[in-house]
């Protein structure tokens, strides 16, 4: 195995770590995935890591029950800079109007990555969102929806940020989703920090 394939996962072995760490309350191990002055962005959160771990950890203590599913990777890598871009899927189990329900939202992480004394973690991390649904946990229980709030939200993660409103989330309605303009911008973006990370 060669040296830019050992990169590759311990790039992809950070990514893992990540949705396993969120997804099972262990927020001090989740830390490590991020440098310290981390930035994430997502539906219900945009700012430094450091707050996403202190707003997650109370989300856990109050039950929130989320999480993320994982698929294959790209991943492209020059010295000490990369980028992983990682298929990703959301479930969030919620009580909408006495009625349980999964929403489901199907989307990727775009991370920066940069490895510091030897070690990878994200310095960035973008979501771009591709389609949500929502089913009953109860199949065949009827969903009542607003449909004004449910049509102001994009449709690429219309119905997880839905079910997130409704229970008292803020909700950004500006993030990418698949065919957005910005989604090409942030590709130049990555390519031009993975070019950086080349020392002549």
């Amino acid at each position: 195995m060669d040296s830019a394939m050992l990169e590759r996962l311990a790039i992809r072995e950070v990514v893992d770590n990540w949705a396993m760490w969120r997804d099972t309350g262990q927020f001090e191990k989740l830390r490590t995935t991020f440098h310290p002055e981390a930035v994430f962005r997502a539906t219900w959160f945009n700012g430094p890591f450091t707050e996403f771990i202190i707003a997650s950890a109370a989300g856990w203590k109050r039950g929130s029950r989320s999480m993320h599913v994982l698929g294959g990777s790209s991943i492209e890598q020059k010295g000490h800079r990369a980028f992983a871009h990682t298929k990703m899927e959301i479930v969030v189990r919620a009580n909408l109007e006495g009625v349980e329900v999964d929403a489901n939202c199907y989307g990727r992480f775009f991370d920066f990555f940069e490895k510091r004394a030897g070690r990878w973690a994200i310095a960035r991390r973008v979501c771009i969102y591709d389609k949500s649904c929502m089913s009953p946990a109860r199949p065949g229980t009827p969903i009542v929806f607003d449909e004004s709030l449910l049509m102001s939200f994009p449709e690429g993660y219309r119905y997880l940020a839905y079910v997130q409103a409704k229970n008292g989330q803020t909700v950004d309605p500006g993030l990418l989703t698949t065919r957005d303009p910005g989604v090409d911008a942030l590709y130049a973006e990555a390519d031009a920090w993975v070019a950086q990370g080349v020392v002549n």
